[in-house]
């Protein structure tokens, strides 16, 4: 084995151009490819983080994901019956039994409830209109299943919410967009005529646009007099230890009650899809980079076959075996690959510490202030093995002509 690299070397360091620009190519495939994986998982991260943190793990509603059967599908469940026109029945929104619920949820380990009653109003302030999204919130069971309270910016907390006696906390996009400050009375509406003046005792910031721009908090009792619906509960939002467990919460909660019941996975899936898409498209872009460097490596090792015919044949003769002229040759490949590997690594390296520092202000789904990266072994591990993998493969073919060649037949080609 030793003899074999010993050759294997001299062949490429005998050719250190295109030896070098070889593996500058694979340097370059494998340094992206960490860049890019690292750049991709840290902004997923991050904006799974996001949603883990500030949005329920499971949503339990007061709504349905089937209609009620019809009495006639009751009664004829095989039956070829075809209905038109039904109108179907008239319920009272709202959970049943709330409390009841709330209770049996509270006795669950690792399982955190916050009651709430969410309605569409309108805020107004000096001429300026805005739908939000106003949770009513039970301020003690809010505190221990969501982190609201550590987003607000101004003193009190949500216990200033019991400060004034029509109590309002708002994000700060929303406060930017009706143009208010703290301590500002705004005037409420909502869908059922019910009009109330509410004071802004508080401002958050979670970061997540669609949050901050048109969500609000009040008591729940001041919610449930402001939409007109008495006593009622619309939502339970639960956090759980282990947000991973929210796709099985969420399917047995469902079960038991009936109402339709969200993990964040579900709400989210659209956009987790779109981060499935994007890894795959990026990690195709980076394995054609990867695939083009290949080329210049079968290159290399085709051109040393052409040049070094005689010398295998000089091989051939002292007794190696078509298998140690292959090996020759499939060591050349590795050895590009490799080393390329390990400049790719340092370059991948580099570049991810270049990314972290740029820094930028950009308002989509999420702010974000910076590329936000997330390096593993296993990003290195995987370029690495994969540039490896690949230069070992483009070797083959002329590695495999290499062996097959006789060498009588090129000593008397030479004669």
């Amino acid at each position: 084995m030793k003899l074999l690299l010993h050759i294997a070397l001299g062949h490429l360091l005998a050719r250190k151009r295109q030896t070098l620009v070889s593996m500058m190519g694979v340097a370059m495939g494998v340094g992206f490819t960490i860049a890019m994986s690292s750049l991709m998982e840290g902004s997923q991260r991050d904006f799974i983080s996001r949603i883990v943190d500030n949005m329920p793990h499971v949503t339990l509603k007061d709504e349905f994901r089937a209609n009620p059967a019809q009495p006639v599908d009751l009664v004829y469940p095989k039956g070829a019956v075809a209905l038109k026109g039904v109108k179907p029945k008239d319920e009272i929104r709202g959970i049943k039994a709330p409390w009841n619920k709330i209770a049996a949820l509270e006795t669950m380990p690792g399982v955190r409830v916050a009651p709430s009653l969410h309605a569409q109003i309108f805020l107004s302030f000096s001429g300026k209109d805005v739908a939000v999204n106003l949770l009513g919130i039970d301020i003690e069971r809010e505190r221990r299943a969501s982190r609201i309270e550590e987003d607000i910016s101004t003193a009190g907390g949500l216990t200033a919410l019991e400060s004034a006696a029509n109590g309002i906390i708002i994000g700060k996009g929303l406060a930017s967009k009706l143009g208010v400050q703290m301590n500002d009375t705004l005037t409420a509406a909502s869908a059922s005529g019910v009009v109330m003046k509410m004071k802004v005792v508080g401002l958050f910031h979670t970061g997540i646009i669609s949050t901050d721009n048109g969500q609000a908090f009040a008591l729940i009792k001041k919610a449930q007099i402001l939409a007109d619906r008495p006593n009622v509960i619309n939502q339970m939002r639960i956090k759980l230890t282990d947000p991973m467990q929210a796709i099985e919460i969420a399917a047995k909660l469902e079960q038991r009650w009936g109402y339709r019941s969200e993990s964040w996975q579900e709400s989210n899936e659209g956009l987790l899809g779109a981060f499935v898409i994007r890894n795959t498209v990026m990690y195709i872009t980076v394995s054609a980079i990867l695939i083009v460097a290949s080329f210049g490596i079968f290159n290399v090792v085709s051109t040393v076959v052409f040049e070094k015919t005689r010398d295998i044949a000089i091989l051939r003769s002292m007794g190696f075996e078509p298998a140690d002229i292959r090996g020759i040759f499939l060591l050349e490949g590795f050895l590009v690959g490799l080393l390329g590997a390990l400049l790719g690594w340092a370059l991948g390296f580099g570049l991810s510490q270049i990314l972290g520092m740029v820094r930028f202000n950009i308002k989509m789904m999420t702010e974000v202030q910076g590329f936000i990266l997330h390096s593993t072994w296993i990003h290195y591990t995987m370029s690495g093995g994969v540039a490896a993998l690949s230069a070992t493969l483009a070797a083959w073919l002329p590695a495999n002509k290499a062996s097959r060649l006789k060498p009588v037949e090129i000593i008397r080609g030479a004669a």
